[in-house]
């Protein structure tokens, strides 16, 4: 039975590793930011500018995995990331601006086109 765990989990030290290095750190700022920031006014100047620069900085950062995509997107058309995005966008308009749904879909449509091309 521990062989069966060991196999699905691995190494328990490297799953303890993720969450002291990559869970807690997190947490702890995200938890500050929600008790620090729970009575501050959703409408008021400051956090009006700080949506904006970060829908700009995910613009960029999309413009950018477009342009020259890292790693395994590199092998897939530039027309089929397009197309992707498009539909992703597309899907998030129809739905009423769900971000799920235009992450879904134009994840489907890059993985469909994918394994179309082969």
């Amino acid at each position: 039975m521990s062989d069966l765990v060991g196999h699905l989990l691995g190494e328990w030290n490297a799953l303890m590793v993720l969450v002291i290095a990559g869970f807690l750190p997190n947490e702890v700022w995200r938890m500050l930011g929600l008790w620090l920031g729970g009575g501050v006014d959703e409408g008021s100047e400051l956090l009006v500018w700080v949506r904006a620069v970060a829908t700009a900085i995910l613009a960029g950062v999309i413009a950018q995995i477009l342009l020259s995509p890292p790693g395994a997107l590199a092998s897939v058309p530039g027309w089929l990331r397009y197309a992707a995005v498009a539909a992703g966008f597309a899907a998030f308009v129809i739905t009423r601006r769900s971000i799920f749904a235009g992450v879904v879909c134009g994840e489907l449509l890059l993985l469909a086109g994918k394994w179309w091309l082969g």
